[in-house]
């Protein structure tokens, strides 16, 4: 098998390692996305991008347990922000230019 790319990563003592820029973007992932290890009979790693997850079973069971909460107590479930912890929130973020979609530069540990 050619090698299209090799690129080095370091193990820390926890284990864990950063991928690479040029590895996440030839594998097309991103901040929180997922990847796939697979080992063969000669000790090889190959890595691919993994199969995007439809659900997760913790959020599902949590937003399960909103959606119960809401049922029974419609009144009290949901509530508008307290004036002063909406005036906080809008005094922290005044002044921040954030963009969501912005490719992050750099290695990102995952």
């Amino acid at each position: 098998m050619a090698a299209l790319l090799k690129e080095e990563s370091t193990i820390t003592a926890k284990g864990q390692t950063t991928v690479p820029k040029a590895v996440r973007q030839a594998l097309g992932v991103d901040y929180g996305g997922r990847i796939a290890f697979f080992v063969d009979d000669q000790r090889r790693v190959y890595v691919e991008k993994a199969a995007e997850e439809t659900s997760d079973p913790v959020v599902d069971r949590f937003l399960a347990f909103l959606a119960q909460d809401m049922a029974r107590h419609p009144g009290t479930s949901i509530v508008t922000l307290p004036p002063a912890l909406r005036d906080r929130i809008a005094a922290l973020t005044e002044n921040m230019d954030v963009d969501l979609d912005a490719e992050i530069d750099g290695d990102v540990a995952l």
